[in-house]
C-alpha cells in the first residue's frame, strides 16, 4: 500500500506542476515540488521495483530532476517573462549545476574504476608502500550523484518566491556542486599511482614472498559460494604450516569471516601464473570445481589436492572432473567408496581419508530448553534436475507448518542452503512463504507469551529464520534436539551431533533402494512426500542412536586421532613426499 502511495504521489506531481508553472501559481508549485521531492526520496526505499520500470520506460531520476527544473523554469518565465534577464540567468545556472553533477560522476567513476581495476587486492598483508587512499564519504563517492541532484532544490522552490530567488538559489547549488567535485580530486589524484600495474604486482609479491605460504586455499565463486570457502578458514589458521586464501572474484574477500589468514585476490589469469611469490608453495587446496581452477592447476611445482565444500551423498562428491587433481581429500570411509563405486577415474590410491576438522565444536547434547528445537536444513535447486535434492517447492511449507503447529510447541530454526533460488525462482517463493510462516507464528507466539515484550520470561526463545552466515550452520546445530534436512552434506555433519536426524525422499524411492544410494541416511528416519514417518520422527522412540554412533564413523572417520590431526598429518605427507 505503502508503495502504490509513493509512486502515486510522485508520478501525480509532475502534472501539477506543470499546471502550476503555467497558470502561474506559486504556491501550488510549492506545494506540488514539496510532495515531488519527499515521494523522490521515499521511493528507492519503499518502491524499489516500480522505480526500476520507470527507468526502463525512459523515465529514470535524471529526467525526473530535469522535468521539475524545466517547470521551474516555466514558472520564472510566466511570472517574470521570457526575456527577462532573470530567467537567462537562471537557464545558464540550471545547466551548470549539471555540468558540475557530470564532473563530480565523471571523477568518482575514475575513483572507483581506479580502485576496482588494480591487478590484485590484499587482506593481512602489509602493502602501505602502495599508499592506498582512504575513500571519500558515500554520499562524496558514490558515481550516481543523487545528493547533488537534490541540490536543484534550491532554485525550484526559490521559484514560488520569484526570479531573484531561483537565481540565488541556483548560484548556490552551482557553488555547492563545484565544492563537491574539488573535493574529489585530491582523492582521484592519490590514486594514481595505483594505475601502475607493475609496481603494484611488485610490492604486493614482495610482501607475500616475505610470508612465504606454504599452503594455499584457492578459491572462485559466486557470492552466494562464498561458505564454501569460508568453512575452511578456522581448519587452516591452525595447521602447522603457513596458509594464504588465493580468490579470483574481486570484493570476494569481504564475504569471507574474519581470519588471520593472508588473502589475495588476482583476478587476470596472466597475473596469478606469473605471480612468482607464491612459488614458495607445496601444497593448493581447492574447495570447488569451477573453471578458473585450471590457471591454478597448471603450475607445475604445486600439487593439488581437492577438499570439497562437504562430504554428502550428491554427484559433486563423486564427479568426474575430481580426476583433475593429483590427490582427493575426504572425510572418512565413505567418501572413499563413493568414488571406488562411480568408477570416474579417480583412482583409490589418490584418495586419502582426513576428517572433518570443522566440526569439532559440535555438542553432543541438545539445547536443554523447556521445549525441543527442529532444524530445518533443506539443500538448493541444483545445477539442473538430475541434481534437484530439495525438498523446498514440494515438502518445505508443510514441513514447517507441522512443526508450528505441533503439540507440544516445538521451537523452529530454518536454514536454507546460500544458493537456494539460484536456478529456479520456485523454490525462492518457496522460501519466502516459510519465511513468512515462521515470522508470523513467532508474531503470535510472542503475544500469546507476553504482550508486552519487555516482559517476556528468560525461557522465551524465538523461532528462527536464517538466511545469512550467522548464526553458522553449526552453532544451529548446537541449538537443535532433530534435524529436518535434505540429501546434503548437512546430513553428513550434523552426524557428528549424534543427534536424530530425519532425510526427505524427494525421489519416492524405495526405502531400501534409498538408503542404498545415499548411505548417510542409513540412521535416520526417511520422509515421503506424504511426511508419514514426521509424527513418529518428532513423538515417538530414538531407536537408531547406535547406527548414528557407527555411521558418524563411515561418514567422518575415526574419532581418535582427531579430524585435525588427521588433516595437519595430510598436510605434512604431502611435504615429505615432495
Amino acid at each position: 500500500m505503502r508503495r502504490l502511495i509513493v509512486i502515486a504521489a510522485l508520478l501525480a506531481s509532475y502534472p501539477v506542476l506543470l499546471a502550476a508553472a503555467l497558470w502561474p501559481a506559486p504556491l501550488v508549485f510549492g506545494a506540488a515540488a514539496l510532495v515531488s521531492y519527499a515521494a523522490e526520496y521515499a521511493a528507492p526505499r519503499l518502491a524499489r521495483r516500480p522505480l526500476e520500470l520507470l527507468g526502463q520506460a525512459h523515465l529514470g531520476v535524471t529526467v525526473r530532476f530535469a522535468a521539475r527544473e524545466t517547470a521551474a523554469l516555466l514558472l520564472v518565465a510566466r511570472a517574470a517573462g521570457p526575456d527577462s534577464a532573470w530567467f537567462v540567468a537562471l537557464a545558464v545556472s540550471m545547466f551548470g549545476v549539471h555540468g558540475m553533477r557530470a564532473l563530480h560522476t565523471g571523477l568518482a567513476l575514475r575513483l572507483r574504476q581506479t580502485l576496482a581495476r588494480m591487478p590484485v587486492t590484499t587482506r593481512n598483508l602489509d602493502v602501505s608502500a602502495l599508499r592506498i587512499p582512504k575513500l571519500p564519504p558515500g554520499w562524496l563517492g558514490d558515481p550516481r550523484g543523487l545528493r547533488f541532484l537534490y541540490l536543484d532544490a534550491l532554485p525550484v522552490l526559490g521559484a514560488v518566491w520569484g526570479a531573484v530567488a531561483a537565481c540565488c538559489g541556483a548560484a548556490l547549488a552551482l557553488a555547492l556542486g563545484a565544492a563537491g567535485a574539488l573535493a574529489l580530486l585530491p582523492y582521484v589524484r592519490r590514486t594514481r599511482p595505483l594505475t601502475d600495474r607493475v609496481r603494484v604486482l611488485e610490492v604486493v609479491g614482495a610482501q607475500v614472498a616475505a610470508y612465504r605460504p606454504e599452503v594455499i586455499l584457492y578459491f572462485s565463486g559466486a557470492t552466494a559460494a562464498a561458505y564454501q570457502a569460508r568453512m575452511w578458514l578456522p581448519v587452516l589458521e591452525r595447521i602447522d604450516r603457513r596458509a594464504i586464501v588465493v580468490l579470483r572474484e574481486r570484493g570476494m574477500a569481504r564475504h569471507l569471516e574474519p581470519s588471520s589468514l593472508p588473502m589475495v585476490c588476482i583476478p587476470s589469469s596472466a597475473d596469478l601464473m606469473s605471480f612468482r611469490a607464491l612459488s614458495s608453495a607445496k601444497l593448493c587446496l581447492y574447495v570447488s570445481n569451477v573453471g578458473r581452477n585450471v590457471h591454478m592447476l597448471r603450475i607445475p611445482t604445486l600439487r593439488s589436492a581437492f577438499l570439497n565444500h562437504g562430504d554428502s551423498d550428491k554427484e559433486a562428491s563423486f564427479n568426474p572432473f575430481s580426476r583433475v587433481y593429483d590427490e582427493v581429500w575426504v572425510a572418512g570411509p565413505a567418501g572413499r567408496d563413493r568414488y571406488r563405486k562411480a568408477k570416474v577415474g579417480v583412482r583409490d590410491e589418490c584418495v586419502h581419508e582426513v576428517g572433518r576438522p570443522q566440526l569439532q565444536g559440535i555438542s553432543t547434547e541438545g539445547p536443554g530448553l523447556p521445549y525441543r528445537t527442529v532444524l530445518y536444513a533443506p539443500t538448493w535447486e541444483g545445477w539442473n534436475d538430475d541434481l534437484f535434492h530439495t525438498s523446498l517447492m514440494t515438502m518445505g511449507p508443510r514441513i514447517v507448518r507441522a512443526l508450528l503447529e505441533h503439540d507440544p510447541p516445538l521451537r523452529v530454526i530454518y536454514k536454507p542452503h546460500p544458493l537456494t533460488g539460484h536456478r529456479d525462482k520456485a523454490a525462492l517463493r518457496a522460501h519466502r512463504r516459510i519465511a513468512a510462516m515462521i515470522e508470523k507464528a513467532e508474531l503470535a507466539k510472542s503475544k500469546a507469551r507476553h504482550p508486552s515484550r519487555a516482559e517476556a520470561p528468560a525461557t522465551y526463545v524465538r523461532h528462527l529464520v536464517v538466511t545469512g552466515p550467522e548464526p553458522h550452520l553449526y552453532a544451529c546445530f548446537n541449538q537443535c534436539d532433530l534435524l529436518i534436512s535434505d540429501i546434503s552434506s548437512v546430513v553428513a555433519d550434523f552426524l557428528a551431533s549424534e543427534k536424530p536426524y530425519a532425510v526427505t525422499n524427494v525421489a519416492g524411492l524405495p526405502e531400501h533402494a534409498f538408503h542404498e544410494r545415499y548411505p548417510s541416511t542409513e540412521a535416520g528416519v526417511l520422509l515421503g512426500e506424504d511426511l508419514a514417518g514426521l509424527a513418529e520422527f518428532l513423538d515417538g522412540e530414538d531407536t537408531l542412536a547406535r547406527a548414528r554412533v557407527k555411521l558418524r564413523s563411515y561418514l567422518l572417520g575415526p574419532e581418535y586421532p582427531d579430524a585435525l590431526t588427521r588433516f595437519n598429518a595430510a598436510v605434512e605427507r604431502v611435504f615429505a613426499e615432495s
